[in-house]
């Protein structure tokens, strides 16, 4: 083999081998669970979930896990296994459901449609850890009943839940843990109490 061929095949092989170590792994997906909660009877027969509005840092794959300092944390390879708000919406209909015996709660995004007895709508204006690790949930929730001798409610509310371990598995169980108390609020609106 000539001294040039020879070269060759090092520079090709050198090359692959950088490339191959350029090449980024798959990112590591993550999704919420739904938390149970406590249950809240005498809500209206049939609930329909607005699609939720997200802040615009939040409206992205990879999971934030800070805003604080005026600086965004965001995990380059840890991303949410679908769009934050389709999956905030999937979660809360499925924790309102368990939490609101004699109920039907519906997502405004699902096949399913009907004409609703009471309205959530929701606007998440952060869901990121602060500097010592603590989960912040914040929302403006507002609620609309059919019947309109009830005039519509809203009010502001914030959240928080400590991660049980370190690392990104364990903020997704916090905010999987703050988005089960924003249910249990919401709930607990749509109840009356």
């Amino acid at each position: 083999m000539s001294a040039t061929l020879r070269r060759r095949l090092f520079l090709s092989s050198a090359g692959m081998a950088v490339l191959a170590a350029c090449a980024s792994t798959n990112p590591t997906l993550y999704t919420l669970a739904p938390v149970p909660g406590a249950p809240h009877p005498g809500a209206p027969p049939v609930v329909v979930l607005r699609e939720i509005s997200l802040a615009r840092y939040l409206e992205r794959p990879q999971i934030v896990r800070s805003s604080a300092s005026y600086q965004l944390d965001v995990m380059v390879n840890d991303w949410w296994g679908e769009p934050l708000g389709a999956m905030l919406g999937r979660i809360l209909v499925e924790e309102l459901s368990q939490r609101l015996p004699g109920s039907v709660v519906l997502s405004e995004l699902g096949a399913v449609g009907n004409r609703p007895d009471a309205t959530v709508e929701l606007n998440v204006l952060r869901l990121d850890a602060e500097r010592t690790g603590t989960v912040v949930l914040r929302a403006q929730l507002g609620v609309s009943r059919a019947d309109r001798r009830r005039a519509p409610t809203a009010e502001a509310i914030e959240v928080k839940a400590e991660p049980p371990s370190d690392g990104v598995a364990g903020e997704v169980a916090a905010m999987s843990d703050a988005v089960g108390k924003l249910a249990d609020r919401i709930a607990a609106a749509l109840a009356g109490s």
